[in-house]
Protein backbone atom coordinates (compact mmCIF):
# COMPACT_ATOMS: atom_id res chain seq x y z
CA UNK A 1 0.00 0.00 0.00
CA UNK A 2 1.29 3.46 -0.89
CA UNK A 3 1.17 6.09 1.83
CA UNK A 4 0.50 9.61 0.58
CA UNK A 5 1.81 12.66 2.41
CA UNK A 6 -1.09 14.50 4.07
CA UNK A 7 -3.49 12.28 2.08
CA UNK A 8 -2.72 14.32 -1.05
CA UNK A 9 -3.05 12.65 -4.44
CA UNK A 10 0.06 11.95 -6.47
CA UNK A 11 0.65 14.54 -9.20
CA UNK A 12 1.15 13.49 -12.80
CA UNK A 13 3.76 15.77 -14.38
CA UNK A 14 4.50 14.66 -17.91
CA UNK A 15 5.59 11.02 -17.68
CA UNK A 16 6.50 11.34 -14.00
CA UNK A 17 4.46 11.03 -10.83
CA UNK A 18 5.29 13.04 -7.73
CA UNK A 19 4.08 11.63 -4.43
CA UNK A 20 5.87 13.75 -1.85
CA UNK A 21 5.38 17.49 -2.30
CA UNK A 22 4.57 20.57 -0.31
CA UNK A 23 2.39 23.36 -1.65
CA UNK A 24 4.74 26.35 -1.51
CA UNK A 25 5.20 26.22 -5.30
CA UNK A 26 1.46 26.91 -5.66
CA UNK A 27 2.01 30.30 -4.01
CA UNK A 28 4.69 31.06 -6.59
CA UNK A 29 2.29 30.20 -9.42
CA UNK A 30 -0.45 32.41 -7.97
CA UNK A 31 1.96 35.28 -7.35
CA UNK A 32 3.24 35.07 -10.94
CA UNK A 33 -0.33 35.19 -12.25
CA UNK A 34 -1.16 38.13 -9.97
CA UNK A 35 1.90 40.06 -11.20
CA UNK A 36 1.04 39.25 -14.82
CA UNK A 37 -2.49 40.58 -14.16
CA UNK A 38 -1.03 43.81 -12.68
CA UNK A 39 -2.15 42.83 -9.18
CA UNK A 40 1.22 42.31 -7.54
CA UNK A 41 -0.23 43.30 -4.16
CA UNK A 42 -2.85 40.51 -4.27
CA UNK A 43 -3.45 39.75 -0.56
CA UNK A 44 -5.13 36.33 -0.71
CA UNK A 45 -2.26 34.17 -1.97
CA UNK A 46 -1.71 32.24 1.27
CA UNK A 47 -5.43 31.73 1.82
CA UNK A 48 -5.88 30.39 -1.70
CA UNK A 49 -2.92 28.04 -1.29
CA UNK A 50 -4.34 26.83 2.02
CA UNK A 51 -7.70 26.23 0.34
CA UNK A 52 -6.06 24.20 -2.42
CA UNK A 53 -4.11 22.23 0.17
CA UNK A 54 -7.34 21.46 2.07
CA UNK A 55 -8.98 20.37 -1.16
CA UNK A 56 -6.07 18.07 -2.02
CA UNK A 57 -5.98 16.52 1.45
CA UNK A 58 -9.71 16.24 2.19
CA UNK A 59 -11.91 16.60 -0.88
CA UNK A 60 -10.00 15.38 -3.92
CA UNK A 61 -11.41 11.95 -4.82
CA UNK A 62 -8.47 11.12 -7.11
CA UNK A 63 -5.30 9.26 -6.12
CA UNK A 64 -3.51 10.62 -9.20
CA UNK A 65 -4.12 14.19 -10.35
CA UNK A 66 -2.72 15.61 -13.56
CA UNK A 67 -0.92 18.93 -13.00
CA UNK A 68 -2.96 20.64 -15.73
CA UNK A 69 -6.20 19.44 -14.12
CA UNK A 70 -5.08 20.88 -10.78
CA UNK A 71 -4.40 24.25 -12.40
CA UNK A 72 -7.74 24.17 -14.20
CA UNK A 73 -9.44 23.67 -10.82
CA UNK A 74 -7.39 26.56 -9.44
CA UNK A 75 -8.54 28.78 -12.33
CA UNK A 76 -12.18 27.90 -11.63
CA UNK A 77 -11.69 28.70 -7.95
CA UNK A 78 -10.10 32.06 -8.77
CA UNK A 79 -12.98 32.91 -11.12
CA UNK A 80 -15.50 31.88 -8.47
CA UNK A 81 -14.03 34.35 -5.97
CA UNK A 82 -13.94 37.15 -8.54
CA UNK A 83 -10.30 37.00 -9.64
CA UNK A 84 -10.83 36.41 -13.37
CA UNK A 85 -7.78 38.43 -14.44
CA UNK A 86 -5.50 36.35 -12.23
CA UNK A 87 -7.18 33.13 -13.40
CA UNK A 88 -6.53 34.13 -17.03
CA UNK A 89 -2.81 34.54 -16.31
CA UNK A 90 -2.37 31.37 -14.22
CA UNK A 91 0.17 29.02 -15.84
CA UNK A 92 1.00 25.51 -14.63
CA UNK A 93 4.04 25.29 -12.40
CA UNK A 94 5.26 21.93 -11.16
CA UNK A 95 6.63 21.23 -7.71
CA UNK A 96 10.36 20.53 -7.51
CA UNK A 97 11.14 17.21 -9.24
CA UNK A 98 13.87 14.65 -8.76
CA UNK A 99 14.51 12.51 -11.82
CA UNK A 100 16.91 9.58 -12.06
CA UNK A 101 18.83 9.38 -15.32
CA UNK A 102 19.83 5.74 -14.94
CA UNK A 103 17.00 4.44 -17.16
CA UNK A 104 17.86 7.04 -19.79
CA UNK A 105 21.47 5.80 -19.83
CA UNK A 106 20.34 2.17 -20.03
CA UNK A 107 18.04 3.00 -22.95
CA UNK A 108 20.86 4.80 -24.75
CA UNK A 109 23.28 1.93 -24.18
CA UNK A 110 27.00 1.49 -23.75
CA UNK A 111 28.97 3.83 -26.01
CA UNK A 112 25.99 5.83 -27.23
CA UNK A 113 26.60 9.14 -25.49
CA UNK A 114 25.00 11.14 -28.31
CA UNK A 115 21.80 9.12 -27.99
CA UNK A 116 21.89 9.69 -24.23
CA UNK A 117 22.25 13.46 -24.63
CA UNK A 118 19.43 13.56 -27.18
CA UNK A 119 17.17 11.58 -24.83
CA UNK A 120 18.19 13.88 -21.96
CA UNK A 121 17.39 16.94 -24.07
CA UNK A 122 13.95 15.46 -24.79
CA UNK A 123 13.30 14.72 -21.09
CA UNK A 124 14.20 18.28 -20.11
CA UNK A 125 12.08 19.80 -22.88
CA UNK A 126 9.08 17.64 -22.00
CA UNK A 127 9.28 18.54 -18.31
CA UNK A 128 9.73 22.24 -19.01
CA UNK A 129 6.77 22.15 -21.41
CA UNK A 130 4.49 20.92 -18.62
CA UNK A 131 5.65 23.55 -16.10
CA UNK A 132 8.68 22.01 -14.40
CA UNK A 133 11.38 24.52 -13.53
CA UNK A 134 13.12 23.05 -10.50
CA UNK A 135 14.43 19.71 -11.76
CA UNK A 136 17.09 17.74 -9.93
CA UNK A 137 18.75 14.93 -11.83
CA UNK A 138 20.34 12.09 -9.89
CA UNK A 139 22.27 9.00 -10.89
CA UNK A 140 24.84 10.89 -12.92
CA UNK A 141 27.79 8.75 -11.81
CA UNK A 142 25.86 5.60 -12.68
CA UNK A 143 25.08 7.09 -16.09
CA UNK A 144 28.76 7.63 -16.78
CA UNK A 145 29.56 4.05 -15.78
CA UNK A 146 26.74 2.65 -17.95
CA UNK A 147 27.57 4.78 -20.98
CA UNK A 148 31.28 3.93 -20.74
CA UNK A 149 30.55 0.24 -20.09
CA UNK A 150 32.62 0.25 -16.92
CA UNK A 151 32.22 -1.40 -13.53
CA UNK A 152 34.82 0.81 -11.86
CA UNK A 153 35.33 4.54 -12.08
CA UNK A 154 37.86 5.65 -14.72
CA UNK A 155 39.20 8.93 -16.11
CA UNK A 156 36.86 8.47 -19.09
CA UNK A 157 33.92 8.18 -16.69
CA UNK A 158 35.08 11.33 -14.95
CA UNK A 159 35.28 13.19 -18.27
CA UNK A 160 31.80 12.03 -19.26
CA UNK A 161 30.42 13.02 -15.86
CA UNK A 162 31.82 16.50 -16.48
CA UNK A 163 30.08 16.62 -19.88
CA UNK A 164 26.76 15.52 -18.38
CA UNK A 165 27.01 18.09 -15.59
CA UNK A 166 27.92 20.87 -18.04
CA UNK A 167 25.01 19.86 -20.28
CA UNK A 168 22.57 20.06 -17.37
CA UNK A 169 23.94 23.41 -16.20
CA UNK A 170 23.59 24.79 -19.71
CA UNK A 171 19.90 23.88 -19.57
CA UNK A 172 19.48 25.77 -16.26
CA UNK A 173 18.48 22.72 -14.28
CA UNK A 174 19.82 21.45 -10.99
CA UNK A 175 21.77 18.24 -10.78
CA UNK A 176 23.04 16.35 -7.82
CA UNK A 177 26.30 14.54 -8.42
CA UNK A 178 25.69 11.74 -5.98
CA UNK A 179 24.94 8.07 -5.83
CA UNK A 180 21.29 7.09 -5.94
CA UNK A 181 20.07 4.31 -3.70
Amino acid sequence: MISFIGNRPALQIGPYQVIEYDTVWLESAILRAARAADQADFPLVTEIRNGIELYLENNCPLRLLNLNDLFERMRKMLIKIGCERIADKLEPLAPPLTVSLIDTAIQAGNGFELVFFEKLRAVIAELQDVGAEDIRFVGLRECALILRGQNKWTKQCDALLGEITAFLKSRLVHSENRETP
